[in-house]
């Protein structure tokens, strides 16, 4: 485990106690983890969210994907394309 000494303004520390509160967390650190694991879930490059899942299958059953039995259909029709 990593130990850090940050300084934080008011504001950032009165949000660090609501989140405290808010998730029934032990302590400011805690609340810092939670808050850098909900970070990542968001922005830094997330699993594919349910969302996106099902944008591609509502894709898959609209027939907007070509299926080709072999990779030489494939060649074929990129060939007279």
């Amino acid at each position: 485990m990593v130990q850090a000494i940050i300084t934080i303004g008011e504001h950032e520390d009165r949000i660090l106690n609501i989140v405290k509160g808010k998730f029934g967390l032990k302590n400011k650190s805690d609340a810092i983890n939670a808050i850098i694991q909900k970070y990542e879930q968001e922005w830094l490059e997330p699993e594919l969210r349910p969302e996106f899942v099902e944008k591609i299958k509502s894709l898959e059953t609209k027939g907007k994907f070509t299926h080709y039995k072999s990779l030489s259909a494939l060649r074929k029709d990129i060939e007279n394309a």
